[in-house]
């Protein structure tokens, strides 16, 4: 039996391909509920799926080649009509954590290529402020990574260096690692502390995707689904 939380996902993937149309040109991103929503566009549309897609990760262009997915590289002159892609935490005001799938960087790069922007969400990623229930991620420089841990444990920041299920470093797909970072409270202004780390020297991105969401699609076990707006899109 599926867990609550599959559930969940599954609602918001099928809600969001409701309303894709043939010919569209997405940008898809990476992790769980994005591979919930890469199923649920090969079960509604068949194969070959009448996208024009790139992908945000190597895992999630093998998923969809698998499922019949046209994926393809990157062009200087891409832009996207939507992209789909999941969070790891919500506020209410549309801000959000991501990178528990590693893809930061390539998601937050191909989210700002896009017109709109659409987030597939089960309920339990409904935060009041970003750090409230999950680590801030930041894809780091491998020969930094020692110095900007300390510097960061030092500033406060509970400090993890991400592994794989071997427990070596994870490597993200642009070769980079990545520190997952705890703040010792909910961050009251996302946006500008992912200013602020961003500007250290060695930091590639960070996982506050603060203004990019259009909409969020949120899903609950029992199959409903509803959905919070950015007010002025």
């Amino acid at each position: 039996m599926d867990d609550p939380r599959s559930l969940a996902k599954r609602a918001a993937a099928a809600r969001a391909v409701e309303e894709l149309a043939p010919g569209l040109r997405i940008a898809l991103g990476t992790g769980s509920t994005a591979a919930e929503l890469l199923r649920a566009i090969a079960g509604r549309f068949g194969r070959p799926a009448p996208f024009d897609c790139v992908a945000s990760s190597r895992a999630t262009e093998e998923l969809a080649q698998s499922l019949g997915l046209p994926i393809r590289p990157l062009k200087p002159e891409d832009r996207f009509d939507l992209m789909l892609d999941g969070a790891d935490e919500v506020t209410p005001s549309l801000d959000l954590t991501k990178g528990g799938g590693g893809a930061l960087f390539r998601e937050k790069f191909l989210a700002r290529l896009s017109r709109r922007v659409v987030i597939l969400v089960d309920d339990s990623k409904l935060v009041r402020h970003l750090g409230d229930s999950h680590a801030i991620p930041v894809e780091v420089v491998p020969f930094a990574r020692p110095v900007l841990a300390h510097r960061w444990a030092e500033d406060g920041w509970t400090v993890t260096w991400r592994s794989d299920a071997e427990g070596r470093p994870f490597v993200t797909d642009n070769g980079n690692e990545i520190l997952d970072l705890r703040p010792p409270r909910g961050l009251e202004d996302p946006a500008e502390v992912d200013q602020r780390l961003g500007r250290i020297e060695g930091v590639v991105e960070t996982g506050l995707f603060c203004g990019m969401a259009d909409r969020v699609v949120i899903g609950h076990p029992d199959g409903t689904t509803d959905e919070l707006r950015r007010p002025d899109r």
